[in-house]
């Protein structure tokens, strides 16, 4: 599966890889492999359905370039198991080993760990913290980490080891907004780049990371290949090599992995789950998701955003939209018993989730009502409506990536089509998708998103730009001044019980205003190769442990056994006919 970040934080957009409730029952438990696992070596192939867009932090815009990011890359802390988004108990040190609060918590000083080197032997620095905040909070970078460091002001250097941030108020997710956004890059490599050449850079393409892992090679539309850093400050990783392995056909992965020529499909759906419930070398791996999909209605028109949508600007007509959708069944459809109907912009494992809130009712006699009232008619009898002069007609864009996606896109244009409205489908390949939606040229979009675990991060789709910043990932460009009012309240508000109502009062007026139909929350089942353990995967992300799964000495097959420098491609060592070219 891919993802997009948010906030603009972490939350990411996702490209989906396309049941059998039953299965899941009987998914393997066991820890893993047989042996100690304590010795280094063996290659990890994760087999991907779309390329990642950047691998600099600051612009990365897909959960597969986040994916491997973090590979590269360390935190200032992680957060807790729990995932505990208030206050800062339960942390684990990284990049910073401690940290301080100033006696009025508007700053926080955090102490590096002097032992933290970048990939090319310099130190971390304060000042690499500054430059990273400075980067991220500039508007023309775009950055997703830009919403989720907008409460700090400023970054002074104490020290080389000591950067200070300075907040202009208290905030109960002040902490985790710092670690969860801010990914420290290296400014002796960037100070002199100007921030909005940054995506020309080479940076961009190769970054010097400072993580258990270094980047070897992207070779564009393949496969990007990380390699152990051995000298790395928290101790070399256990697997020497990944490699996210490209494939464009989702419909392929899950076939890759019963065949070994990858170990990892991160999620597996309808055919693929029983496939490899039958495999004898992979086995299936539940574990919690954060990701939804929902579809949304762009605000503006797509030829001009500074002007209305002519048609789904309306509330009115976004609302009879939504109403014509039996989610229930769209979501039996694409995944049998192995999704969730959506709550709204939240997952059920975020704590201010409320399954109660719902959607709107189904019924396709009051949409129709709706239209009728709205002016909305089909007065020559061709079967689409029409107002003015102009008819219910509109498109919706889907990755081709996501065969889940365009199943949904299928199914809602059938949905439509019974109440009036001409709905066309233009399928496109995943990162020309992202530019569209990222360009607002588009009516519906079929979105998806992997959120961080704060509640906060909704508020990255659905509310309002501060002026003058720009609508950023709220790509739809939906304004409304209770849910800009609610978001903001409740991320000041210390009181839990009183943050989680302000919360709901936002959720309940999007679905209300049906700023997005939100229509599935899957339940999550990887498929793993059985002489790797992975250990538990974290809820807030699988990949995050990358670092420490283990490959047993005797359960190795023979590209564990290929040196670091050799290449592989799909599996295999790259003999003479491989012509592939590293960017």
């Amino acid at each position: 599966m891919l993802l997009s970040i948010s906030r603009r934080s972490r939350r990411f957009v996702i490209a989906l890889a396309a049941p059998v409730a039953l299965l899941l029952a009987a998914c393997d438990s066991r820890g893993g492999a047989s042996g100690d696992g304590a010795s280094g070596g063996g290659t990890i192939i994760i087999a991907v359905a779309a390329d990642a867009d950047f691998l600099m932090p600051a612009l990365a815009q897909q959960l597969v370039s986040k994916g491997i990011i973090d590979q590269m890359f360390e935190p200032l802390a992680l957060p807790p198991a729990s995932l505990q988004t208030v206050g800062d108990q339960g942390y684990e040190p990284r990049l910073a080993k401690s940290w301080s609060w100033s006696a009025d918590s508007l700053q926080i000083a955090f102490s590096l760990d002097p032992r933290a080197r970048w990939h090319d032997g310099k130190p971390v620095t304060a000042e690499d913290v500054r430059y990273s905040v400075e980067v991220n909070k500039d508007p023309v970078v775009m950055s997703r980490q830009l919403a989720g460091l907008s409460m700090v002001d400023s970054v002074s250097v104490r020290d080389s080891l000591t950067p200070v941030l300075w907040f202009s108020a208290r905030s109960p997710e002040q902490f985790f907004s710092v670690v969860n956004n801010l990914t420290v890059m290296p400014s002796h490599l960037l100070k002199d780049i100007p921030h909005d050449k940054l995506r020309e850079s080479e940076y961009a393409q190769r970054p010097v990371g400072n993580g258990r892992y270094r980047l070897r090679r992207w070779v564009k539309g393949s496969l990007i290949e990380l390699v152990a850093d051995s000298t790395n400050f928290r101790g070399r990783p256990r697997v020497d090599r990944q490699i996210w392995s490209i494939s464009p056909d989702p419909a392929t992965l899950w076939a890759r992995l019963v065949a070994e020529e990858a170990d990892v499909v991160e999620i597996l759906r309808g055919e693929a789950v029983q496939k490899v419930a039958e495999s004898k070398t992979a086995r299936l791996v539940p574990y919690q998701g954060f990701d939804f999909g929902f579809s949304m209605f762009n605000n503006m028109d797509p030829a001009n955003r500074r002007r209305p949508h002519p048609i789904l600007s309306d509330r009115g007509v976004r609302r009879a939209l939504a109403m014509a959708v039996d989610r229930p069944t769209i979501v039996k459809n694409l995944f049998d018993t192995l999704a969730y109907v959506g709550i709204g912009p939240v997952v059920r494992a975020q704590w201010t989730a409320d399954t109660t809130i719902g959607g709107l009712p189904y019924d396709t006699t009051g949409a129709k009502r709706l239209l009728d009232s709205l002016g909305w008619r089909d007065a020559d009898g061709n079967g689409v409506r029409e107002k003015g002069g102009r008819a219910l007609a509109f498109g919706i864009i889907v990755p081709s990536s996501s065969a889940t996606r365009r199943q949904a896109a299928i199914l809602l244009q059938a949905a439509w089509k019974g109440i009036g409205a001409d709905v066309s489908i233009e399928d496109m390949e995943f990162n020309t998708y992202v530019t569209r939606m990222e360009a607002g040229k588009f009516d519906v979009t079929m979105h998806a998103l992997h959120p961080d675990p704060s509640p906060t991060d909704a508020a990255a789709t659905f509310a309002t730009p501060k002026p003058p910043a720009p609508w950023g990932t709220n790509y739809a460009a939906y304004s409304n001044t209770v849910v800009d009012a609610a978001f903001d309240s409740a991320r000041v508000e210390f009181d839990a019980a009183r943050s989680k109502a302000l919360y709901h009062r936002a959720y309940t007026t999007i679905i209300e205003d049906a700023a997005a139909i939100f229509l599935y929350e899957p339940k999550m089942v990887a498929g793993i190769h059985k002489r790797i353990d992975p250990g538990v995967l974290p809820k807030a992300g699988w990949w995050l442990n990358l670092g420490d799964w283990t490959i047993a000495p005797d359960q190795r097959i023979a590209r564990d056994r290929i040196p670091i420098g050799a290449d592989i491609q799909a599996g295999r060592a790259a003999g003479p006919g491989d012509s592939a070219t590293s960017t």
